[in-house]
């Protein structure tokens, strides 16, 4: 025996040194690390005192507080919004501040913005419609961005400032120290959007019984964060790419037409002078009410109400502690209806506001949709930590803490398809999981959208899946084909800052969410994944986290070195391509091989003096065995040696396999992944393996692994279940199913 063990590692010995000769002869230039699993130290921030290694925040951390006293008034005749607002500056920070920067979003609605000026425009697409010929030519551009009455001090005294476009620099008399606080004011107007017309993430909708629906939102100068990372994030806003913000308390009183029903981010203080006795009432049955939401204004009600128009006003009264924005909805049209959640053993109110335009769709569905999401999310982040989560209808999609603005009209006479119905639980429950990303979890919006758009999309597909477990989500590894497979031209990766980006969507939403599909699915399995994917989440609660303090506490809390996937999926645009490029079949026999001489003729030894000791693998030529192959229980040698084992080692016998197989994986696409394989028997059983992405790691071009069965195997499938977004898959079967003879011909198949 131990001249066997000698021969088979001359065979080792003889490989490698064949492919030292070759590589000698090949003579390769050098070369810095391309592989695929090397780390990420290159890319990744120098982990300090305020960010550590692990992805938690260090004992240096810090971040900055902003509160804010506000007294705002609608004048709904003159669709116009007043404010004056008190702010109080924190300067947590280790720096002294010489200047505070404030965003002003409404000044991309300016006159002289420039948002207009970067669209590039041509007449590639002759045809016009009269409403978009009107719009484009006749249309008198809307007066928007912020009217600045006064920038004072505390004590009234007015304080210098400088604005650039959606930015203003407020110039401080001496810098700011450590620890210091700075208190000033600000009084400002501007006409409201109507943004069913001008577009925006916030305005009026405008009806033909004469009234208005009001979303509002960064409606207020706000302060830029600054942070141990980009010190300030004064990023101009163009449009698309939003918002980063500091958190703080927020005192604000809200004064608009007294027939106005009206919510808003924070606790109503003053629900006594707002609401009815009816109403209260009401309210406090919808507190107790877990299955069915309850009217506190109804269809009827608010029909009544829209026959009417208040001359008075009342003033709503609201306070957040520690959130990172404010917004509120108003509108005399509005039905209202509530119901409680159980979050942990906290009630949390689950609310709707919305026209009759809505209905008879978000009746049945808003409120109902806001408490799934709620219940879904705090399983996979942590418990939501607000009274409320409000949301309103609008013919758009957007988010705020608490409260958010969503679409979803049915038809005039109250059909919906179910597209429609689909389109408003999605977006429904995509812009309440924002309360979770970026409200509480506080990505830096404008630098890196997916750290709150693709995770939140990633969760918002659990919680579709279990409000209806056939949802379509457009969100899933397999819906990344048409995209991945697509126009490099066009195709950023998504660590790309969202204003340059060409398709934002996939980009930043459906691709990262699809990626962490794809990771707790297939890669790391739920058990490591929620508890890492929870334990970013709860490190990350109110404070500001960057795509290197994911990445970290991903692979910290599962002990899964993850490298590969990020630099891969999120850092470069490559796709997944895997394929069987050959299978070869073997049998068993006592007969020299011809490959079996060539080694020994190399190592300059002499088969024949261990006749009858050794037994060879014999490739079957076009995978046909013949009739005359040996089972192992056929070898003597193997008879003899088995008769030296225990019984229990040789009653494994009737285990010993029958057919081999040599089957080499390809890897056209350049992403590397898993290697999910389905086999089928002969018997039509079937059997699935998946072998780590980090069988690539020696070669990611191809590599081989063998099979040993007792059954025959009739087909080999890649990624059956398509859970690794793979471009290309007539190349994942054996036989081959499909034919195809141009990829790009593939790839337009699967856009079709």
């Amino acid at each position: 025996m131990k001249k066997l063990k000698y021969y088979f590692l001359s065979l080792a010995f003889v490989s490698t040194s064949i492919f030292a000769q070759e590589q000698e002869k090949a003579k390769p230039q050098g070369h810095t690390d391309q592989n695929k699993f090397r780390q990420m130290k290159d890319v990744l921030p120098t982990p300090n005192d305020t960010r550590t290694a692990s992805g938690a925040p260090g004992h240096q951390y810090t971040q900055q507080k902003v509160d804010y006293i506000m007294d705002i008034r609608l004048d709904e005749s003159k669709n116009q919004i007043y404010g004056n607002e008190k702010i109080t500056y924190h300067n947590n920070s280790k720096d002294y501040l010489e200047y505070l920067w404030v965003q002003l979003d409404q000044n991309m609605r300016a006159k002289d913005s420039k948002t207009p000026d970067i669209a590039t425009e041509s007449f590639d697409s002759p045809l016009n419609g009269p409403k978009s010929f009107t719009k484009a030519n006749l249309k008198k551009p809307f007066d928007g961005g912020f009217n600045i009455d006064y920038v004072k001090n505390a004590d009234g005294t007015d304080l210098p400032f400088m604005i650039n476009q959606t930015m203003m620099r407020i110039n401080l008399s001496k810098p700011l120290a450590p620890g210091g606080v700075f208190k000033f004011q600000i009084k400002w107007w501007y006409n409201v959007n109507n943004h069913i017309l001008d577009g925006g993430r916030s305005g009026y909708e405008a009806f033909p019984d004469g009234n208005s629906t009001y979303v509002i939102a960064q409606f207020y100068p706000r302060l830029c964060v600054y942070d141990n990372v980009e010190g300030w994030q004064n990023m101009q806003f163009w449009g698309r790419s939003e918002f980063a913000l500091e958190f703080g308390d927020f005192d604000v009183k809200l004064t608009v037409p007294a027939d106005h029903k009206l919510e808003a981010t924070g606790v109503l203080q003053n629900e006594k002078d707002v609401l009815t006795k009816e109403q209260l009432k009401r309210f406090e049955l919808a507190k107790k009410s877990f299955k069915d939401p309850v009217f506190i204004v109804t269809q009827e009600e608010a029909e009544k109400a829209e026959k009417e128009r208040s001359s008075k006003t009342k003033t709503w009264h609201f306070k957040a502690k520690n959130v990172r924005d404010f917004a509120f909805a108003t509108s005399r049209k509005f039905l209202w209806d509530a119901m409680a959640v159980d979050i942990n053993g906290k009630t949390v109110m689950a609310i709707s506001l919305y026209s009759k335009e809505g209905n008879p769709l978000w009746e049945e569905h808003s409120t109902r949709v806001v408490a799934n999401t709620l219940e879904e999310y705090s399983k996979l982040t942590f418990d939501y930590p607000y009274n409320k989560a409000v949301s309103v209808h609008a013919q758009m999609g957007m988010e705020y803490p608490m409260i958010c603005f969503n679409y979803g009209r049915p038809n005039p006479d109250g059909t919906y398809s179910e597209r429609l119905k689909r389109g408003m639980i999605g977006v429904i429950t995509h812009e309440v999981g924002h309360n979770f990303f970026p409200m509480i979890v506080n990505s830096d919006e404008r630098q890196w959208t997916w750290m709150d758009e693709g995770l939140n999309s990633f969760v918002e597909t659990l919680a579709e899946l279990d409000y209806d477990p056939n949802f379509i989500t457009g969100n899933l590894p397999k819906d990344m084909v048409p995209y991945m497979g697509g126009d490099q031209s066009y195709i950023s990766p998504i660590m790309s800052q969202g204003d340059y980006v060409h398709q934002f969507g996939p980009n930043a939403y459906a691709k990262p969410a699809a990626g962490l599909y794809m990771l707790r699915h297939t890669i790391m399995g739920p058990e490591l994944f929620d508890y890492a994917f929870r334990t970013y989440s709860k490190r990350w609660m109110f404070k500001h986290p960057t795509p290197a303090d994911f990445f970290r506490s991903m692979e910290d809390a599962s002990a899964m070195d993850l490298d590969w996937f990020w630099r891969g999926w999120f850092y470069t645009t490559d796709y997944t391509d895997i394929g069987v490029k050959q299978v070869k079949s073997y049998y068993l026999t006592d007969k020299p091989t011809e490959k079996a001489k060539e080694v020994a003729k190399l190592n300059n030894f002499n088969l024949d003096d261990y006749k009858g000791k050794l037994i060879y693998y014999a490739e079957a030529k076009e995978g046909v065995i013949p009739q005359d192959a040996k089972n192992p229980s056929d070898f003597d040698v193997l008879n003899e040696h088995l008769n030296s084992l225990d019984d229990e080692e040789k009653s494994r016998l009737g285990d010993a396999p029958k057919y081999f197989y040599e089957v080499t994986f390809e890897k056209p696409g350049g992403l590397v992944m898993p290697i999910i394989l389905e086999l089928t028997y002969e018997d039509g059983t079937k059997e699935r393996k998946t072998f780590p992405a980090q069988i690539w790691r020696y070669n990611e071009n191809e590599v081989k692994k063998v099979f040993k069965t007792q059954k025959a195997i009739t087909n080999l499938e890649i990624d059956p279940d398509l859970e690794t977004a793979d471009v290309d898959t007539s190349n994942n079967s054996w036989p081959k199913k499909v034919q195809q003879s141009d990829f790009d011909q593939f790839k337009e198949k699967v856009k079709g």
